[in-house]
């Protein structure tokens, strides 16, 4: 479980592809910090640490992972928002977010309104009875109320 409140950024440094998976090779701030087996949110997608070296980390997606993030679309170089799982004596200053991720949206509208904003979104599929006025959402691993 995390939060939604990203603690650091990574860079992929390297991506290799087994079969229908892809592992990523994350040089991050906090890669030093993590142990293997432990589960890290990379843009909101709960992966777990297969193997750390120096300050970067290794985490593989699978199919069903890549199909339904924006993973597959990262290319060596992109940045990608980190955080790691919350623990049960923490603050929730965010939201519960699982890092089960459902489907990937496109921002179609960003309208500045006195110094906040608010987004629209659009997606395929039939997710809109999961998303409620005021309710939470994560984007990219981002808590934000809907």
């Amino acid at each position: 479980m995390f939060t939604g409140i990203i603690e650091t950024l990574g860079t992929i440094e390297a991506i290799t592809t087994q079969g229908t998976n892809k592992t990523f090779h994350i040089q991050s701030p906090i890669s030093t910090e993590l142990a293997v087996d432990q589960s890290v949110s990379h843009n909101g997608v709960c992966l777990t640490v297969e193997a750390i070296n120096g300050n970067t980390h290794q985490v593989t997606a699978i199919a069903e992972t890549l199909q339904k993030s924006n993973l597959d679309s990262l290319q060596v170089g992109a940045v990608v928002n980190l955080e790691r799982c919350m623990t049960m004596h923490g603050r929730l200053d965010g939201h519960i977010v699982q890092g089960h991720v459902d489907t990937t949206a496109t921002c179609t509208k960003v309208t500045e309104m006195d110094g906040s904003w608010q987004y629209d979104f659009a997606f395929t599929g039939n997710f809109s009875h999961l998303i409620i006025e005021k309710g939470s959402i994560a984007i990219n691993g981002t808590s934000l109320t809907c």
